[in-house]
């Protein structure tokens, strides 16, 4: 019985010094990442904005090659939605293109259903760094309410490793082209 009440005490105490420390920890999370590929802009951003043809190179997406997917819209214009259903690990939400500055940047909001509910602004914006050189910065960020808080912590680590890759993955299929 000792043993039982010193292991629920423990574990009491764990939970108390996560909320506390929540209480000190940032309740908003911007994570950005960047890669320079080998194309111009014109012809990366004319990719990037095609959200469709995140199908080829976004690790999440491609976490889940069976899922259930619906487009409303025109892509790559404003308006243009994304939804997606899939397993557990690709989650359920919609991806909406809000704003396109025409081979500069294109913003978009992240809704999500599940495994989370959440929102999240993100955008990719293509830099000419040569003539045939394309800096291609990826950026994620939201508000996240207290105790999940504590998960800014984990973050930029998190899901700057998955942007990273998707990155990759982006310029594979932009140099081999």
């Amino acid at each position: 019985m000792k043993i039982l009440k010193k292991i629920l005490l423990g574990i009491a105490a764990l939970v108390v010094i996560v909320l506390i420390t929540a209480l000190f920890v940032k309740k908003s999370y911007n994570v950005e990442r960047e890669i320079t590929i080998n194309k111009p802009v014109p012809e990366v951003f004319a990719y990037i904005k095609q959200i469709k043809n995140q199908d080829h190179y976004n690790k999440w997406v491609m976490t889940d090659p069976s899922m259930k997917k619906e487009f409303k819209g025109t892509d790559a214009t404003v308006g243009f939605i994304y939804a997606w259903d899939g397993n557990k690990d690709a989650g359920k939400g919609e991806q909406e293109i809000k704003k396109i500055d025409e081979n500069k940047r294109i913003d978009m909001e992240i809704r999500f259903e599940k495994p989370m509910e959440g929102i999240s602004q993100s955008y990719m914006t293509t830099e000419a760094v040569a003539e045939n050189q394309t800096k291609v910065k990826m950026a994620f960020s939201s508000k996240v309410p207290y105790p999940m808080n504590i998960m800014c912590l984990f973050i930029d680590n998190m899901l700057g490793k998955d942007m990273e890759t998707t990155l990759g993955n982006l310029k594979t299929i932009l140099e081999k082209k």
